[in-house]
């Protein structure tokens, strides 16, 4: 066994599978075997493997300046250039960007940047943070914190009431809806609890309310229609600032821009970036936040003769780099437009499985979805634990296509942006193989319930 500690990971279960090259949309292991990588990596190689623009960008960049901090003032060109092309292309009025290394970074960022923000205001008060049930926002302390999935959270003792971290409902209509509600009751009475939330710890102590405009590890819920108009209207309504955490939807995932595109959220006082920033050829995330913000916070550094916050690697040139050519790439080849299209072909095929047996809900946008698989089609009964999704993920594996298992027993999908229709066809027929062969395990092991609660034989 290797010396390793492995992240996300069961120690009784590690070292299953040794990835050794990639090539386009496929990634190939130690004894050869091709898989489809039809979750992109993590979310996050959109170029797919092996583009050799970004390659020899990494490697012209190294031997040009391998390294320089941004530490005191000190700068690089391609940092600043990267820094400028972001405020051009996010929803944040006037965007000033700081350089991390991943979302988690990222989001532990934005929380002491809102800190030293409202302390430069005069609002010491104003720190608490509105999460949701069943998100993601990372695994640092603070970030930690912010999701909202138990796996996440047990045995760390994490300080939720020291971060001042509030939970509110998770949009998922399918799990969460009462009986005979519909979509339009089901956003009312969620988004009436969000604002009973904030009547009853009072507006003056809250920062701001975070969330995924499309959520992934947490099962790709795609929220109803009006969710966030409302929410928003809520939140301007309070004087609480709207976070968007894009670290997956952002660049094209969700066929736009931004995934604040997508589902109609209006101009951002903080964004999150990462995983596709740099199609993960280069470890880099973006923490952004609007103009106004910043300039209330340089009298305060100025008073205290630093702003107290940074990473060795905050701006890594090569990073830079990678990023600034990740970025022009998806302009100059129509990224974003090809992965709407694409996107639709994908959610129309993946559509095709909500006649299986197994299948409770499909749902997505663009180049993400998650098909969910229940123990009771007609109720949308929940298997227990994840064996289930973990039978259904090895399936997918051994038929040579890579994907996860969130939130118990839904199959993700989020493959590179590079894929092409017969990809996409591919994708489906492996998952369709996968799909039959749990089935047939479900069945055998007796975990299929009828309506009226009886094992089905």
């Amino acid at each position: 066994m290797s010396q390793i500690i492995y992240p996300t990971t069961n120690f009784k279960a590690t070292q299953t599978l040794t990835i050794e090259r990639g090539e386009g949309a496929y990634v190939y292991d130690s004894n050869g075997k091709q898989y489809l990588e039809a979750l992109a990596g993590l979310w996050c190689t959109s170029l797919g493997y092996n583009n050799r623009e970004l390659i020899e960008t990494a490697s012209e960049q190294m031997s040009k300046l391998s390294f320089s901090h941004m530490f005191g003032g000190k700068t690089h060109q391609v940092g600043m250039d990267l820094a400028e092309k972001l405020s051009a292309m996010v929803p944040v009025e006037n965007a000033k960007v700081f350089f991390g290394n991943s979302g988690s970074d990222a989001n532990d960022t934005h929380i002491k940047m809102l800190r030293y923000y409202f302390n430069a205001i005069g609002k010491p008060e104003k720190f608490k943070i509105i999460s949701r049930e069943r998100s993601y926002h990372g695994v640092t302390v603070a970030a930690a914190s912010l999701t909202g999935l138990p796996p996440n959270h047990q045995h760390f003792d994490l300080p939720f009431d020291a971060l001042g971290v509030l939970r509110t409902d998770a949009p998922h209509y399918y799990r969460g809806a009462l009986p005979n509600e519909s979509e339009q009751q089901f956003v009312d009475r969620i988004t009436n609890n969000l604002e009973q939330l904030i009547l009853q710890e009072g507006a003056d102590t809250i920062a701001a309310f975070i969330a995924e405009p499309i959520t992934g590890a947490s099962g790709v819920i795609v929220p109803p229609e009006g969710y966030y108009e409302q929410v928003q209207a809520i939140l301007n309504k309070y004087g609480i600032l709207f976070w968007a955490d894009e670290v997956i939807t952002g660049f094209g995932r969700t066929g736009n821009d931004f995934g604040c595109t997508t589902m109609g959220i209006k101009k951002p006082a903080m964004m999150t970036l990462a995983k596709q920033l740099s199609s993960a050829y280069m470890p880099i995330s973006a923490s952004v936040i609007r103009g106004d913000m910043y300039e209330a916070m340089i009298e305060q550094s100025a008073s205290v003769g630093v702003f107290g916050h940074g990473y060795t690697y905050s701006g890594h040139p090569v990073a830079c780099a990678v990023a600034l050519k990740t970025l022009e790439i998806y302009e100059r080849d129509h990224m974003f437009a090809r992965a709407a299209v694409l996107g639709e072909y994908m959610q129309k095929r993946l559509r095709e499985f909500c006649e299986h047996p197994l299948v409770g809900e499909v749902r997505g946008k663009g180049m993400i979805a998650a098909v969910e698989l229940v123990a009771n089609k007609q109720t949308g009964q929940a298997f227990n634990g994840g064996v289930v999704g973990a039978f259904a993920q090895q399936a997918c594996q051994n038929h040579g296509m890579i994907t996860r298992a969130v939130a118990g027993s839904s199959i993700a999908f989020c493959p590179p942006l590079i894929v092409t229709e017969a990809q996409i066809d591919e994708m489906v027929e492996k998952f369709s193989k996968a799909l039959d062969e749990t089935y047939l395990f479900v069945k055998k092991e007796g975990l299929l319930v009828k309506q009226e609660g009886l094992l089905v034989s």
